[in-house]
């Protein structure tokens, strides 16, 4: 059997992983980047040192900042640009011919703000009806990348892609379950950033573990309810890409969504942080357009709306934790 061709757009630390753990099981792999400057450096140093410092990338990975050379008889097309752009580079990828012939593997986490879409809705807007699939997990780029045990999750509503995919990501160190719910493993991987600035913000605050467990807990009981609002599975959220996906990001150091809310409850203001930072934190934009959904679906996000106003209102951090510590009474 010929071995899978597969095209990575995204050149960021996720993507760069990918394209090592899929070279090294003997996939032809494409590793496709938006600027031709930083390409060549990627070329010449085989090192993603902007955003996966120290691993090294296999000289079979193809680096290149040609679209239409990445995406040319491809079998698979991962798509790991930020969910920002992605609109963006589907719009390019519809102008090259035969972009309906690869299976698309979403593995970005986040919501599109003007049009509060999920990954799966924008590609299903711009390319059709197109064979799709998603990745998503606990899954921080440098421990995949250094071969530390890692699980995921591939959700797609048809069992052979999904049986198919898994199949294609599988090794000893990455162990990938399948899931036909594409709703609950989206939600879950884009609004668990939310909540780990929420961590975040409660780390520079200098709060403590029963701070942080109640923001998991609560945190996780707002994702479940506006995923159940928009017909996800309950089961989803309790799984690997619901509050697998969560703890690890909320607790993590390479997390940059709870290293931005640790920045902000230390007194910096959004403004500076962006600024300083190479990589993007999906829970920027996503908090906005989570808050927009749970207007949209008439849920109550009440840790999601306080994030959303300190992100964009200037609200301080501690009177955020002051109006949540003190809402009316309720039952849990």
């Amino acid at each position: 059997m010929d071995k899978e061709r597969i095209a990575i757009l995204g050149d960021g630390g996720w993507g760069t992983t990918l394209a090592i753990l899929l070279s090294e099981k003997g996939m032809s792999i494409d590793l496709w980047g938006a600027f031709p400057g930083y390409v060549s450096l990627l070329k010449k140093k085989r090192v993603n040192t902007r955003f996966l410092p120290g691993i090294k990338i296999p000289r079979q990975v193809n680096i290149t900042a040609d679209l239409t050379q990445a995406l040319n008889e491809k079998d698979i097309i991962i798509l790991a640009v930020p969910s920002q752009y992605m609109r963006s580079i589907l719009k390019r990828i519809k102008c090259i011919p035969g972009f309906r012939k690869p299976l698309y593997l979403s593995v970005a986490k986040g919501i599109e703000t003007v049009s509060l879409k999920r990954m799966s809705e924008v590609v299903r807007e711009e390319l059709g009806r197109v064979n799709f699939a998603v990745l998503s997990g606990p899954t921080i780029a440098h421990e995949v990348a250094r071969g530390i045990p890692t699980t995921a999750v591939i959700a797609s509503c048809n069992k052979e892609r999904r049986e198919y995919l898994q199949g294609i990501f599988m090794t000893e160190s990455f162990r990938v379950y399948t899931n036909d719910d594409i709703t609950g493993v989206e939600l879950g991987g884009s609004l668990k950033n939310v909540i780990a600035i929420a961590c975040g913000i409660s780390d520079g605050l200098g709060f403590g573990t029963n701070t942080k467990a109640a923001i998991l807990a609560r945190g996780l009981a707002e994702i479940s309810r506006l995923g159940h609002a928009m017909g996800a599975r309950a089961g989803t959220f309790s799984g690997i890409s619901g509050i697998g996906d969560l703890v690890t990001t909320c607790i993590s150091r390479y997390s940059r969504n709870r290293f931005v809310g640790e920045q902000m409850g230390r007194g910096k203001s959004l403004e500076q942080i962006k600024s300083n930072m190479q990589m993007v934190a999906e829970g920027v934009p996503t908090a906005r357009s989570a808050y927009g959904l749970s207007l949209k679906y008439k849920v109550n996000m009440p840790i999601t709306r306080e994030i959303y106003l300190v992100l964009y209102k200037k609200k301080s951090p501690l009177a955020a934790v002051r109006d949540l510590m003190t809402r009316k009474k309720r039952q849990e």
